[in-house]
């Protein structure tokens, strides 16, 4: 085997190994130790959001001034967002002080390559895959009817269908 073949071949498996990789994102949601609740479930709704796409979160919550002597606030807000979003991800680090700050990092239950794939879909209104009632009349043979047979009969009246109808037959309208 010569060394360009061997080069090419290596460069395609590469190629390849790459193309089934995927990037791991760490995003950073940033608290206060007291945030007012619809500010939390703002912030919760970001975290839902980062972990349904497959990406880790690490959750920082800054302390300051008097608020660095109660690290137990910012234990227990953290402790209750693991818990609020423990069905789409769990605790990879546990909070742990940092300085001014406690750090908690949150991974994704199912992989980003996962997260992204898209996921069969019942039919939808918009998406249909049985044809409407008006597509299907539109594709399906148009039968046309035939004709009536007209038969005179004797008195001069002539018959369509089995119905009499009479040549002087009373039209109604201005006499």
């Amino acid at each position: 085997m010569d060394y360009g073949k061997f080069k090419y071949e290596s460069a395609v498996k590469a190629r390849e190994s790459r193309k089934n990789q995927t990037q791991t994102v760490v995003k950073e949601i940033k608290l206060r130790p007291k945030i007012d609740p619809h500010d939390y479930g703002t912030k919760r709704g970001h975290v839902e959001r980062f972990l349904k796409a497959g990406d880790k979160v690490k959750v920082t919550i800054m302390f300051r001034g008097r608020e660095q002597s109660r690290p137990e606030l910012g234990f227990r807000l953290l402790q209750r967002l693991a818990g609020d979003v423990e069905e789409l991800g769990s605790v990879e680090a546990q909070p742990k002080q940092d300085g001014r700050n406690m750090i908690m990092v949150i991974g994704p239950h199912r992989k980003k390559s996962e997260a992204t794939r898209p996921h069969p879909t019942p039919a939808s209104p918009n998406n249909r895959s049985v044809p409407s009632q008006r597509a299907a009349a539109a594709q399906a043979p148009q039968e046309t009817p035939e004709p009536a047979e007209i038969e005179p009969i004797a008195d001069g009246a002539a018959v369509a269908d089995g119905a009499a109808v009479a040549d002087n037959a009373a039209v109604p309208g201005p006499a």
